[in-house]
């Protein structure tokens, strides 16, 4: 079987999707991949692919001619390198990959929505008229998919009883799963270390976490709190005057983004996730259960689903910077608590987002 992956980002594909790609390849099967850029293509291609092809795409762009054109290019390619199955994840490759692989003629056609993102979690003029036109686009692309696979029950229900789908057609898994042998466990340090790794928008609760440092901090000078992640350039895109206050006062260390964010985990003591962007399911919170370490973050879309509120981490409401300090001054006072969370978030990754777990739902999904 001929497969062909569409995806919005380069770096997603090797870090999101890498072993599931691994995986089908294992398996016999052709993959190639479409991204929007050269960017990380060798690590792309080492996953074993056929080809990489760059299709230029704008993520965050409105423009209907771009995505026009986006989509054109992608039936050319597909009537081109005639696919047996299409698979693609988040927004615009769900929408025009769908649309455009029904156009070309391919057989099977599969989509993962991979959270709704800030149109779903905004409440703004702008947003509700986005929200409009994304409902008419996922409509015909779900249409033209055999499944849509989702990665949290709270997308389905409201996806489903809004109309844009049937029950019938949609698949829930656990995530995007962790490969455990990278994000492999390994011993707590002896100083409370906090770390958040995420783009530096303000809906992943970026300032939330800003602001709760600087509280911990002051309660308990020997804490350390890490922001990991890049600055972007979408709606919502925190600046670097934001954020550089906390950053002169010690507040959080900022070493910006990074390819690879394994030692980070290796340093921290306990995960911090404060989003209210509509999220899948986190890879990172993932990531951090993998390498056991306890999590918070809210009680959110995506991000409820793998926290066992007092078992594994803490669960708290969006929005509330003096919870989240509160939270994290427990995990630095009590020792044996932060143990015992660090052991359940580690058993709860083995038993429900280990990769080779999710692979068979995703295998079992996409029928390859």
């Amino acid at each position: 079987m001929r497969i062909l992956v569409v995806s919005p980002k380069n770096k997603t594909v090797f870090n999101f999707r890498g072993d599931l790609i691994k995986d089908m390849i294992a398996k016999g099967h052709e993959v190639l991949v479409v991204g929007p850029n050269q960017d990380y293509v060798d690590d792309v291609l080492a996953l074993g692919v056929s080809e990489f092809i760059e299709i230029p795409m704008v993520k965050d762009n409105t423009s209907v001619s771009n995505d026009l054109s986006y989509l054109l290019a992608l039936r050319r390619l597909m009537k081109e390198k005639k696919p047996d199955l299409v698979f693609g994840y988040t927004i615009k490759p769900v929408i025009y990959g769908s649309i455009a692989a029904k156009m070309a003629g391919v057989k099977h056609i599969h989509a993962m929505v991979t959270g709704l993102g800030r149109v779903y979690a905004s409440s703004g003029m702008k947003a509700k008229a986005v929200r409009t036109v994304t409902k008419l686009l996922y409509k015909r692309a779900f249409k033209a998919c055999d499944s849509v696979i989702f990665q949290n029950g709270d997308d389905i229900k409201q996806l489903v009883e809004e109309h844009y789908l049937p029950l019938d057609k949609t698949v829930q898994v656990n995530g995007s799963g962790v490969n455990m042998e990278r994000f492999a466990r390994t011993p707590l340090p002896e100083k409370p270390v906090f770390l958040m790794v995420s783009r530096v928008i303000r809906e992943k609760g970026v300032m939330e976490y800003c602001q709760a440092a600087r509280q911990v901090k002051k309660a308990c000078p020997e804490a350390r709190c890490i922001l990991l992640g890049g600055y972007d350039r979408s709606i919502g895109a925190l600046k670097e005057e934001d954020i550089a206050p906390y950053i002169q006062d010690g507040s959080i260390e900022f070493p910006g983004e990074v390819k690879d964010p394994v030692a980070f985990y290796g340093q921290a003591s306990v995960f911090v996730l404060p989003s209210y962007y509509r999220e899948g399911l986190p890879r990172t919170l993932l990531e951090a259960l993998s390498c056991g370490r306890p999590i918070i973050t809210t009680d959110w879309p995506g991000c409820r689903e793998p926290v066992e509120d007092g078992k594994n981490g803490y669960m708290i409401p969006v929005k509330d910077a003096e919870l989240l300090a509160d939270r994290m001054l427990t995990l630095t006072k009590d020792r044996a608590l932060l143990l015992s969370m660090s052991d359940a978030a580690y058993e709860t990754c083995k038993t429900r987002f280990e990769v080779g777990i999710i692979n068979d739902q995703m295998r079992r999904a996409l029928g390859y």
